[in-house]
């Protein structure tokens, strides 16, 4: 796989970010560090240092940049491991096979964005990969085994769905970025990029010499990282910081003593003193640190005898030696004044009801559900009334076939005097069916009246427990206070949250609108990642709003829950529904029924 050298914004002419532009010249130097993870908004660099990297990374081939692949969210399992080559079977009849990405990226980066999002089969494969540095394929009547060794980079947005544990330990290190810069960096980033677009070429050359001398200095890390040691007085104060900081397992340790050691034979040292260790702390420890708990027992103190060396390093740096700096921070709120939708009101915490009983049904074809009261005292039955509000003249989205795509080798294979053949036979349906709930939670100042907030709790209480019995993913959204913010990103449902409900407060105004915008995108991201998602999305809300969202759609099926609790209603709840073609039903309701 081969670019040209010019294809990309260089990687030494991208300004600040010093510490992802530390953490990937570390794993480039020394790959058995385990990748990068990247967290971050738009426009902080993320993409475009991932595939600069490329150009300063030592390839297998030299004549060659060092090759770069890119995973998209929809792609196949063939795209991604490699199947049979359709093109050469048709021509020569010869069972052949094609590479996949895995393939291309062998020597180079693979970069993944938006991982977090990625489908959990795909998820599976780079574990597998990732871990022994070889892809076999037994399928399609192929059995093949090639070499796949490359750079991990991912990117996330940890407010569209946490990553999976087994892919998180995975990356080495994680950064997490701010967009927020100085007038000074701005003026600079900006003439920069003015001068790429006027002449890429010309802006290239102009880097060439620092890209070549960047290029060499990682080789001659690689080599001579082979010479670096690290004392046993330091890895027991790795050992220790990694016990302090609650992370599981070992894994930790491996990462952060390969780092450090890293680190030294990039500065041009074959010690590894406590400098070393301190500059890549928070990149290993930022996706694994814990809050400990009160039971658990504090680190034992090291030997008198073996005590940490705390030697600075030398005051010497080489060319392109990289700086320490801590990880930029700055989660940004999204400030609103509009004061038709936003109220003053400070937010109040209330404990959350009893669970109250609310049982979905999905139908196969994703057209209908069914919302009832489950009757506690006799298991396995359920009592309640089909609720109104699905308008069958609302379009849905069509779910995608079951079927697993076409099983090309069985179906030449079985007609071998037809050609082509004149019958396709399909691969088998996979078997389990991924499910989303997603949860919109008015967290407003008008549904603290009448315990209504509590109640709603208590509906949320009752999702998550059958949500976490049948294995399904859940995520939970709240609008209120000051945005929409996520209170639960996408995890499989965890067993126990009432501790999370009972610390949510309510106040402030009601930014409907906003709130669904940020669901459509959401569930819209979802179901591109996840073939055959079948999601299903509560709305708990009072209506007080004045919002328009006639014109926004819900993927898979919605049910509004309307929270609020008077005679005469002032709420537009089953207004919305008709809008959004949603189920609409009252709380009290439930309440009664239950």
């Amino acid at each position: 796989m081969t670019r040209l050298a010019s294809s990309d914004f260089p990687f030494t002419a991208v300004a600040g970010q010093e510490p992802l532009k530390l953490a990937l010249i570390l794993c480039a130097i020394n790959p058995h560090i385990g990748g990068v993870l990247i967290s971050g908004p738009r426009g902080s660099a993320k993409s475009t240092l991932a595939r600069g990297l490329s150009g300063v990374m030592p390839s297998l081939d030299s004549e060659h940049l060092a090759p770069f692949a890119t995973l998209p969210l929809g792609t196949s399992e063939d795209r991604l491991l490699g199947a049979l080559d359709l093109e050469q079977v048709l021509q020569d009849k010869q069972v052949a096979f094609k590479p996949g990405l895995l393939s291309k990226a062998h020597g180079g980066v693979l970069y993944v964005d938006e991982v977090n999002l990625l489908a959990d089969h795909l998820v599976d494969q780079l574990l597998d990969v990732s871990a022994s540095g070889v892809n076999r394929i037994e399928r399609d009547g192929i059995s093949h085994e090639h070499a796949a060794r490359f750079l991990l980079v991912g990117t996330m947005n940890p407010d569209e769905g946490e990553l999976r544990p087994q892919l998180k330990d995975r990356f080495g290190l994680m950064v997490a970025l701010s967009n927020q810069y100085s007038l000074e960096e701005r003026v600079q980033i900006v003439r920069l990029r003015d001068e790429y677009d006027q002449d890429p070429q010309a802006f290239c050359d102009a880097f060439k010499y620092k890209q070549r001398n960047l290029k060499n200095s990682i080789r001659l890390a690689r080599h001579a990282l082979e010479q670096v040691r690290c004392s046993d007085e330091l890895r027991l104060e790795v050992a220790r910081r990694c016990h302090l900081a609650n992370i599981d397992g070992v894994r930790g340790d491996i990462v952060w003593i390969r780092a450090a050691m890293t680190h030294a034979a990039w500065r041009g040292a074959k010690v590894v003193v406590l400098d070393d260790i301190q500059a890549v702390e928070e990149l290993v420890l930022r996706h694994r640190r814990q809050v400990k708990t009160q039971n658990q027992s504090p680190p034992p103190s090291p030997p008198p005898s073996r005590r940490p060396d705390h030697s600075r390093s030398p005051s010497q740096n080489k060319g392109n030696q990289p700086q320490d700096q801590e990880s930029a921070q700055g989660n940004q709120t999204n400030e609103h004044n509009d004061s038709g939708e936003w109220g003053s009101m400070e937010p109040h915490a209330l404990a959350s009801s009893a669970p109250i009983n609310v049982g979905v049904q999905i139908e196969s074809n994703g057209q209908s559900s069914t919302l009832a009261c489950i009757d506690e005292m006799t298991p396995g039955k359920r009592k309640g009334k089909q609720l109104s509000g699905y308008r069958p003249d609302v379009a849905h989205p069509v779910e995608r076939s079951s079927a697993d795509g076409i099983d090309w080798f069985r179906s030449i294979i079985s007609q071998p005097q037809a050609w082509p053949p004149k019958e396709l036979i399909h691969k088998p349906a996979k078997t389990g069916q991924a499910v989303l709930h997603l949860v919109l939670l008015d967290t407003s100042a008008s549904t603290l009246s009448q315990g209504v907030f509590a109640h709603a709790k208590g509906v949320i209480l009752d999702i998550a427990h059958h949500a976490y019995l049948a294995r399904e993913q859940m995520a939970i959204l709240g609008f209120g206070q000051d945005g929409v913010a996520s209170i639960l990103p996408k995890v499989r449902a965890p067993k126990e949250i009432a501790d999370l409900l009972e610390d949510l407060g309510a106040g402030g105004g009601t930014p409907f609108r906003v709130a669904i915008e940020n669901a459509s995108q959401y569930l819209a991201k979802q179901h591109k990642a996840t073939t055959g998602l079948k999601s299903q999305t509560y709305i708990l809300t009072d209506g007080r709003t004045q919002a328009d969202v006639s014109d926004l759609v819900l993927q898979g099926n919605t049910v509004l829950i309307d929270t609020e609790n008077a005679p005469v209603k002032r709420g537009r709840g089953q207004d919305i529904a008709q809008h959004l073609g949603a189920q609409y039903v009252l709380l009290s309701s439930l309440l009664e029924n239950c």
